[in-house]
């Protein structure tokens, strides 16, 4: 079954399929012919032929850091509901957190004709810059924002914030777990939120105990106990990510401390493991499918209203309050 066939059993001239099938203008009467003869063979248009006319794959490509990631799961789940829904297919380019890997997927996804590309980022390099500035599709960064483009990111800096007041109101002895500061928004915007916290209830941020660590329970457990054995007056553990803070209670009940009564301890994330996690970890909520879904929805207006206005879309929080911290809520 071909176009030539479709327009002779719908009675119409074979450039008027042609423009249904790409969404051009056919009467109401005609679009019906043509949609019954369709449903009642199963024709399916080449998508090759398709390409070539219209110069569009109906391809996203999304490029993410660590594909065994809760909260990057959440958000391709939102980015892939709502590309689904306006007729697209996703591509996955998984980089392991690679700053290279991330480059050249970039290159590649432009260079095999996708439609747009949506990065969930962790750090911008010149080499990122020189690559995004040269390619020819719209981009949507999610996770992080970066000038010039247009961005869904999480409030980092705040979130933080509000998590270190929280311990603070029992705590007088802070520390913080943090991870890589070239990644602007887990590394750097969390940490000033936490330093600026510590400022702010009168505790001199130079003397707080600071590690940085990776995005993984091994790292909080080995960080913790460095920091405990430099600093045995401790008494509250702000760490960047849920991973890391889970990590440092498994050593926290090893060595017999209490939490919170003697340590308390918080992350962000509100990863299934926080919420297992013995004692169950404060955390804080970040609508991760959500900031999935408006990053595809700013990519698709890009692509069919050829919307080229940048967009800044920053999501809220929430705390969750759990039993690692004395503040356990209501």
């Amino acid at each position: 079954m071909n176009i030539n066939e479709i327009a002779k059993l719908a009675g119409v001239s074979r450039a008027t399929v042609s423009r249904f099938l790409n969404d051009g203008y056919v009467s109401e009467d005609k679009k019906e012919k043509i949609r019954k003869v369709i449903e009642e063979t199963g024709y399916k248009p080449s998508a090759q032929a398709q390409t070539l006319r219209t110069k569009k794959t109906n391809l996203i490509g999304v490029i993410i850091p660590k594909i065994n990631s809760a909260s990057i799961s959440r958000m391709v789940a939102g980015i892939s509901a709502v590309l689904s829904k306006a007729g697209y297919q996703l591509l996955l380019a998984n980089t392991d957190n690679d700053e290279k890997e991330e480059v050249k997927y970039l290159r590649v996804l432009a260079e095999n004709q996708v439609d747009g590309i949506i990065l969930i980022g962790t750090v911008f390099t010149a080499a990122h810059k020189k690559v995004l500035k040269e390619l020819a599709v719209p981009v949507v960064i999610l996770g992080q924002s970066l000038a010039g483009y247009s961005c869904v990111y999480h409030d980092d800096y705040h979130a933080a914030y509000d998590l270190t007041s929280l311990l603070l109101a029992h705590g007088k002895h802070p520390a913080c777990i943090g991870v890589l500061e070239r990644d602007e928004a887990a590394g750097k915007r969390r940490k000033e939120g936490f330093l600026d916290a510590v400022r702010d209830a009168g505790i001199g941020a130079d003397r707080v105990p600071y590690a940085e660590g990776k995005f993984s329970m091994d790292s909080g457990y080995e960080q913790t106990k460095l920091l405990l054995r430099e600093n045995p007056e401790i008494d509250s553990i702000f760490c960047a990510t849920d991973s890391i803070a889970i990590g440092g209670v498994t050593y926290l009940r090893e060595i017999g401390r209490r939490v919170p009564e003697e340590i308390q301890i918080a992350g962000i994330g509100d990863s299934d493991t926080a919420r297992v996690c013995v004692p169950r970890l404060t955390t804080v909520h970040y609508y991760y499918k959500t900031s999935g879904e408006e990053a595809a929805r700013m990519l698709v207006n890009m692509l069919s209203a050829g919307d080229q206005i940048r967009r800044e879309v920053k999501m809220g929080y929430e705390i969750v309050y759990g039993k690692s911290t004395i503040v356990q809520g209501k």
